[in-house]
């Protein structure tokens, strides 16, 4: 679940169809999460947004169940629209996303509800794997304008992956960097240049 509802003010413009080496940002983190799921779906504030991002035939657009609700409103409607059980949650401008990371998230899943990665002594909710059996508790959220992604968790199982298991996979914590500004861009640019 690739979450695109984002207006990108920060960067000024559509920060998922940057270019990055020879393919769009969004292409780029989509890529990389099909090599983990056998399904991709991108979560996108309208419909007209879905018709102008650079998408495969195979991926899957829905539109925002709560409009204007964040991240915790992709999380839902991207969970709603899955076939599956399971969602990888990240958001379309992760360049990096670290496969192995990844597939490390969704082996330690069994028992929980949510499996999320903690940096810095912060949770980081928008590169984690939710449950659908989440989504009464999302919804919940969602309903009482409380729209902080961690404010549910006390009410499900998580299993939060310390800092020292995520550097074995990913050991410049790459997978969490996300472009924001045109400075973050540029980096983003030299990283895929020397080969990240």
């Amino acid at each position: 679940i690739v979450l695109a509802g984002g207006k990108s003010t920060r960067l000024g413009r559509d920060k998922a169809i940057e270019p990055l080496g020879d393919e769009f940002l969004i292409q780029r983190v989509l890529r990389r999460l099909s090599q983990v799921t056998d399904e991709t779906i991108v979560v996108v504030a309208d419909s007209s947004r879905g018709r102008e991002l650079p998408l495969s035939e195979s991926t899957r657009v829905a539109v925002d169940l709560y409009p204007r609700c964040g991240s915790l409103g992709g999380i839902f409607t991207g969970l709603t629209a899955a076939s599956g059980n399971w969602g990888i949650v990240v958001a379309c401008d992760m360049p990096f996303l670290n496969v192995n990371l990844l597939n490390h998230l969704l082996s330690v899943r069994e028992g929980y509800e949510v499996v999320v990665p903690v940096l810095n002594g912060r949770p980081e909710p928008t590169h984690a794997v939710y449950s659908i059996r989440c989504l009464p508790q999302i919804e919940y959220h969602l309903k009482s304008n409380d729209l902080k992604i961690s404010k549910f968790f006390d009410k499900v199982r998580v299993n939060y992956i310390p800092s020292e298991k995520i550097t074995i996979e990913d050991p410049e914590h790459l997978s969490f960097f996300n472009v924001n500004t045109q400075e973050e861009l540029d980096l983003a640019l030299s990283l895929v240049d020397r080969g990240h």
